[in-house]
């Protein structure tokens, strides 16, 4: 009697446990690709490299990027190997070259076995001929990861590598939650962690400025002071060193995903945040608690707009922009060798890079420029570029797979990102002079990272000035 019943159960039982298991499956499944999108989708809304600027999301929201754009895996033999370098046309380009590599092509930047993008380079406090490097580190092996962080060690060169001396650590920025990611942003909500943080120097002090859930739109931009986050050594800290790590404010209009600010300082020691280039010039002075000032562009506008007009590169109606590329400088444009070179309001101005932007056969191409104005209010422009410069060892045929076999696409340049500059010397913060070597930082086809040591004058060269205008 109670085999028959036994069996009866198992008749019964049997279907409901498969149902239950297929369901499961099916869930876990479910819940997994969901996941794996809200990280893939968070992280190439950053990713500066590449994107589909014709897909829905990117035309309401063109700060961010789609989800099924192409990526290249990272690979010790990338780039794959071609007979030899170009260097950029004498009429299109101004090349620089490195002062320290035997070639005089750049360096890469190497954070030992892990990958990373976007690189920061500035001087040891105390060590000779190191350096510290900071990185987004790249996706990690977690499929369902919404975690970001910024990878930093101590560097030193190494059979022309600048590369860790241990392993790189975590650098050690907070989460910041915000509720203003709604719609096709929403995704950015279960964002954790910094993203494509700028580490540099200021007269005084190193910060790191980076992006994070934002209390005023989705996505902002966060600033700390560097020396609480690694092991500096002993230095007199001011309350308003942005000991912790405060969101800084813009003038309206927010974007809904905000990236690539710079700060700058006025001859009084006074910081400012720089938010736009193009079209118009965005900047406002900054309080330590992030609160800003009034839009003070347009108080240089009579100025800038007529030299912009003449110096900035035109742009085609799609597929083209101007973007913010590095942090801020200062420099005398004069040699410090020269005994009779001082510095004054005449010969010293503040310095950045931005980049013009193209995005054909889903390829990106950065070209980047310099731009000079004052370090006095209303900050005018001074100069800009009259055509950008070409990192030598760039080469002149992009090496995406999925581009070089678009006829479309020959003739197109390999991608250099710039991200960060920084002086070369240790003990150089902000301010420097024309025979100075500065460190430029750049990801390269958003596979690797490098830098190039060049001396400053060599990006002073072609300098289009405003009073000739």
């Amino acid at each position: 009697m109670l085999i028959r019943e036994w069996k009866r159960l198992v008749l019964f039982i049997s279907p409901l446990l498969l149902f239950i298991f297929i369901a499961f499956q099916y869930y876990d499944g479910s819940f997994n690709a969901f996941s794996g999108r809200v990280s893939n989708w968070i992280e190439n809304a950053f990713h500066e490299g590449s994107g589909n600027r014709q897909s829905t999301l990117l035309q309401k929201n063109p700060t961010i990027r789609p989800l099924d754009q192409p990526s290249i895996p990272l690979k010790e033999d990338w780039p794959p190997a071609i007979p030899h370098y170009e260097s950029a046309s004498a009429d299109s380009h101004r090349e620089v070259f490195s002062t320290s590599t035997a070639d005089k092509k750049y360096f890469l930047i190497r954070f030992g076995d892990q990958e990373a993008m976007n690189p920061n380079i500035i001087p040891h406090p105390t060590l000779e001929d190191t350096w510290i490097i900071v990185a987004q580190q790249q996706r990690s092996a977690q499929i369902n990861t919404v975690w970001f962080a910024e990878l930093v060690c101590n560097a030193v060169f190494k059979n022309g590598v600048l590369e860790c001396i241990f392993p790189p650590t975590i650098l050690p920025i907070a989460a910041t939650s915000g509720d203003k990611c709604d719609g096709d942003l929403d995704y950015f909500a279960l964002s954790v962690g910094p993203h494509d943080a700028r580490v540099f120097y200021g007269p005084k002090t190193p910060y790191a400025l980076f992006g994070s859930n934002s209390m005023y739109t989705c996505f902002g931009q966060w600033m700390q002071d560097f020396r609480t986050l690694v092991d500096w050594g002993f230095e007199m800290f001011l309350k308003e060193d942005f000991r912790q790590a405060t969101e800084l404010q813009r003038p309206p209009p927010y974007r809904a995903v905000e990236k690539n600010w710079f700060l700058f300082w006025d001859k009084h020691g006074d910081i400012y945040a720089h938010y736009d280039v193009s079209p118009k010039r965005v900047f406002a002075k900054l309080d330590h608690d992030g609160s800003i000032g009034p839009d003070l562009g347009p108080k240089a506008a009579a100025n800038d707009d007529e030299c912009m007009a003449r110096y900035m590169p035109k742009l085609a109606p799609e597929l083209e922009s101007i973007h913010q590329a590095t942090n801020s400088l200062l420099i005398t444009l004069c040699k410090r060798s020269d005994p009779s070179c001082q510095a004054d309001a005449s010969n010293t101005f503040i310095f950045t890079i931005f980049q013009h932007k193209s995005f054909y056969s889903f390829h990106s191409e950065y070209e980047p420029y310099v731009m000079l104005y004052q370090q006095a209010a209303p900050f005018e422009i001074y100069a800009i570029s009259e055509k950008p410069f070409w990192i030598h060892g760039r080469r002149k045929q992009a090496l995406d797979p999925a581009s070089a076999a678009d006829p479309q696409s020959r003739g197109q340049t390999e991608m250099f990102y710039l991200t960060s500059m920084s002086w070369k010397r240790r003990g150089q913060k902000y301010h420097g002079y024309l025979d100075d070597v500065l460190f430029i930082s750049f990801g390269i086809e958003d596979a690797k990272t490098g830098g190039i040591d060049v001396v400053a004058s060599d990006l002073m060269q072609d300098l289009g000035l405003c009073s000739n205008v």
